[in-house]
């Protein structure tokens, strides 16, 4: 089990997290102590300690994703700054998220849940993303989207009130190092 949770560490840290400065930036480090929080029982020291660490770096750095999150491997935050996660979201892999994003859940209506996000996908900074809707794969949304509606595979979402445009190979250039 622990060469599983290595495995998927180095998937995220081979998505591209060089700084230039000898440290892991701390997003890349808040993204380590939270998938190692995921990982251990809540009721475990190693649990409880890694949860600890989690909490700390989550005030340094202004990421809030709880542990009860689905995430696929190859994770790329790319800035610090905020960013809010439901805890009922699930992301596939290769997902490149930035600050200012908000993936919510819409408490009422016709679309009341959280997302599921697809493989291959490239969100912008201020977007939000709310509601029981499906981003497929191979999705690009553009910064300070609000998107609240299914998106197909291969699209771009632009706008609020958002639009999707088709687009083959919508990511290439944006997800890059894929696992």
């Amino acid at each position: 089990m622990k060469s599983e949770l290595r495995e998927i560490i180095k998937s995220d840290k081979d998505r591209g997290y060089e700084n230039g400065f000898g440290r892991k930036p701390i997003q890349l480090r808040y993204l380590i102590a939270w998938r190692k929080a995921s990982f251990y029982n809540k009721k475990s020291l190693m649990g409880i300690l890694y949860r600890i660490r989690l909490r700390t770096l989550s005030e340094k750095s202004g990421i809030q994703i709880p542990t009860e999150t689905k995430i696929g491997k190859g994770l790329l935050i790319a800035h610090f700054g905020t960013i809010i996660i439901n805890p009922s979201v699930v992301m596939g892999e290769n997902v490149n998220i930035a600050p200012g994003l908000v993936i919510g859940k819409a408490n009422r209506g016709e679309r009341k849940g959280t997302p599921v996000i697809g493989n291959c996908v490239w969100i912008g900074a201020g977007a939000v993303i709310t509601g029981n809707i499906h981003i497929g794969n191979d999705v690009l949304i553009a910064p300070n989207a609000f998107v609240n509606f299914d998106v197909p595979d291969h699209s771009v979402v632009i706008g609020n009130p958002a639009e999707i445009h088709h687009k083959e190979n919508a990511t290439e250039g944006y997800i890059n190092h894929k696992v």
